[in-house]
């Protein structure tokens, strides 16, 4: 029913558009990118008792932001390694992540949940704004919050109208082709429709294969519908749809004497192939001193790795794992509107998901194959409410609690045989089994308001990430991973100059993390999922904005982590404490800004000139610590002239040719991916 109620509106067509708008079209898009969505959940986020950043339309395109994986070190304590494939997208907010399995931060697109990592890397064109909460968010957004929230919130075309084309190209062969249309119809319906394709010759090539290991061609599109039957009620209902096929894991030996990465050359072809749909029907009502927001969803992903899991030229093993998952939920939330004292928000949420794996490793010089099988159905609700009281003049007090409550089952079967035979081969194993998770998360916050925006606030809040099973594993005890959870303390100011045209936030964090899931990767086997034991990270993040005129914007930000082991033993004769936890970078730093010329040579209308700094070090990329990554820093620059109703742009990434490793990992031996060189392009867009 919720499936059907989300893919109904494809059947609909939308009438023929109105008459144009007088405005110029430089006008109209100057202005709103502007437009600021925020969180049903939330308020002004300058108000809000967290750490929390957020990224308007303006600066996404004036950084050239196109995938999430543009964010890494962009903000503090975010990373996003670029590496593997569009499967591999881990994300570490203050130190808190997971390389496989579910994702320890909560991703949504326009409240719609994404509950797979492969589901993550998708396009960011046409986006209204970005926002990135730091620190548990189990008590309002439950699973997968341990770390933190992405909320990515698209253009409603009741607040932007605009038809385009974009035509780019690059380095590499890099082919952008993107159009949409965001029209008003009425002014209480609009609707948009987007699509685009891009392409990549890749970077690396295999000296095996001769041909590129990272090659990639990708369409998406995107459409939507906004209805506002009335001053209280409001209909928003969008449908995305992402095709990918991309080579991948461009894996050289690494040489620790000389810490260089030899060539890509293993003998297979590596690739990894992804469709995904997604559709969420979003309903609010604002009544008389509350508003109530329903959010109705559905996810489709099929993908397919193939991975020469050797990473030689020798032909030993080879893997394929293919996936499909269908995803629904519904969520229902009520909060309160009105100027009193007393404010709440509560809720509802439920979900049902439906994972089939088969995971095939063919032992290739030994000529056979182990095709396994897992089905594992989780389906899970919640209740959730958080209440804040205004104590006296700016001091407020906030409590919030929630209950989850989730059900998982594992049906497993293990097949043998000959690579080349028919069928699946004989049965050498078969279980089933079943987990329940329960778990109660609160959250306590302390804030006072000063006069002109200006807040200090302290936080306690509790993170929990449910357990799971391993789709790889050699001992029935490797089946399953126990919940992992954490205790985020924070004390963090607010601070507001000049009607906002200077803003900074500066936190202090400390987060106790227990029974914290590792993975380890087993070759021949794969990623193991394990409980590894007792963690701290603590840190701080500092953020300063500034806009003092429509021409100049300037941007800080730096975050500091420091993450180790408290209690970790691998073994009887490995014990990793005090070692610093693998994928964290201990500095973040980026550094961006803006000059916009206007009505140049009155020909231009505006010419803006754009540059970026990002820097992220010293990362350990394993728990012994042999290897990591130093410090190192990208410079991007852009140059955007609009000119009538066209938009032209020049953009170069990591423009000094920084080298540096963006991925590093042991298994039959060492090996590391290299960060991306240096890239030149340009792209030419025309808005009707």
């Amino acid at each position: 029913m919720i499936k059907l109620l989300c893919l109904l509106p494809l059947f609909s067509s939308p009438g023929p558009a109105l008459e144009n708008n007088p405005d110029t079209v430089q006008t109209k898009l100057i202005k709103l990118e502007e437009v600021t969505v925020t969180g049903f959940k939330q308020r002004d986020n300058r108000l809000e008792p967290l750490s929390i950043s957020t990224l308007n339309g303006r600066f996404l395109k004036n950084n050239g932001i196109g995938s999430v994986k543009d964010l890494s070190a962009l903000l503090p304590n975010f990373y996003m390694p670029d590496y593997g494939s569009k499967q591999n997208a881990p994300i570490y907010i203050r130190g808190i992540g997971s390389k496989i399995n579910a994702p320890s931060v909560g991703f949504y697109v326009d409240g719609v949940p994404h509950f797979e990592k492969s589901a993550f890397d998708i396009d960011l064109s046409d986006i209204s704004n970005i926002e990135i909460l730091r620190g548990p968010q189990g008590t309002l957004y439950g699973r997968n919050a341990i770390g933190g929230i992405i909320n990515i919130y698209t253009h409603s075309p009741l607040d932007f109208q605009n038809t385009r084309l974009k035509v780019g190209y690059g380095s590499r062969n890099d082919l952008v082709i993107q159009a949409a249309d965001y029209r008003k119809l009425t002014e209480r319906f609009g609707y948009s429709v987007s699509g685009g394709y891009h392409q990549n010759d890749g970077v690396f090539t295999n000296l095996s294969t001769k041909r590129k290991a990272d090659n990639l061609k990708e369409a998406s599109g995107r459409v939507g519908l906004v209805w506002q039957p009335s001053e209280r009620w409001s209909w928003k209902w969008n449908t995305s749809f992402n095709y990918a096929t991309q080579g991948g894991y461009p894996y050289g030996k690494y040489h620790a004497e000389t810490g260089e990465t030899a060539d890509v050359n293993y003998n297979r072809y590596s690739s990894y192939r992804r469709a995904l749909l997604t559709s969420g029907l979003t309903a609010n009502y604002k009544g008389e001193g509350f508003s109530f927001n329903s959010q109705t969803s559905f996810q489709h992903l099929n993908d397919r790795q193939g991975i020469d899991q050797d990473f030689t030229p020798q032909d030993l093993y080879y893997v394929v794992l293919r996936m499909n998952q269908q995803m629904y939920s519904q969520e229902l939330t009520l909060k309160s509107t009105n100027e009193s004292r007393y404010q709440w928000v509560t809720g509802v949420f439920g979900f049902y998901q439906d994972t089939e794996n088969k995971l095939e490793t063919q032992f290739i010089s030994k000529k056979y194959s182990t095709p396994k099988f897992y089905e594992i159905p989780i389906r899970g609700f919640a209740l959730y409410h958080q209440s804040s009281y205004k104590l006296w003049k700016g001091l407020t007090a906030s409590l919030g609690l929630r209950y989850d409550y989730e059900h998982a089952k594992d049906h497993y079967k293990a097949y043998k045989k000959a690579i080349d035979a028919e069928g699946i081969g004989e049965q050498t194993s078969q279980f089933d089994s079943k987990l329940s998770f329960k778990q109660l998360t609160p959250k306590v916050t302390v804030q006072y308001l000063f006069p002109k925006d200006r807040m200090v606030y302290g936080a306690v809040s509790r993170g929990y990430k449910a357990g799971g099973f391993n789709t790889s594993f050699q001992t029935d005890d490797e089946r399953t991973f126990k919940p992992e959870y954490n205790w985020n303390y924070e004390l963090g100011t607010k601070l507001s100059f000049w009607n906002r045209k200077l803003t900074m936030d500066l936190s202090l964090f400390y987060i106790d993390w227990r029974d914290q899931q590792i993975a380890q990767t087993v070759p021949g086997v794969g990623n193991i999922q394990r409980n590894a034991g007792h963690s701290v990270s603590k840190g701080v993040e500092f953020s300063l904005t500034s806009r003092p005129t429509k021409e100049f914007g300037l941007s800080v930000n730096y975050g500091y982590t420091q993450a180790t082991f408290l209690e970790y033993k691998k073994n009887e004769k490995t014990d990793y404490a005090g070692n610093y936890l693998p994928m964290v970078p201990q500095h973040t730093l980026s550094v961006n800004a803006d000059y916009s010329f206007y009505n140049l040579l009155e020909t231009v209308d505006r010419l803006t000139i754009s540059s970026s700094l990002t820097g992220a070090g010293a990362i350990y990329w394993c728990e012994d610590n042999a290897a990591r990554q130093d410090f190192y820093a990208l410079l991007n620059l852009k140059l955007t002239a609009d000119i009538g109703h066209f938009t032209w742009e020049v953009w170069s990434k990591n423009l000094t040719n920084t080298p540096y490793l963006s991925y590093y990992f042991v298994s039959s031996s060492a090996y590391a991916q290299k960060g991306n060189p240096f890239a030149l392009g340009t792209s030419v867009i025309y808005n009707f």
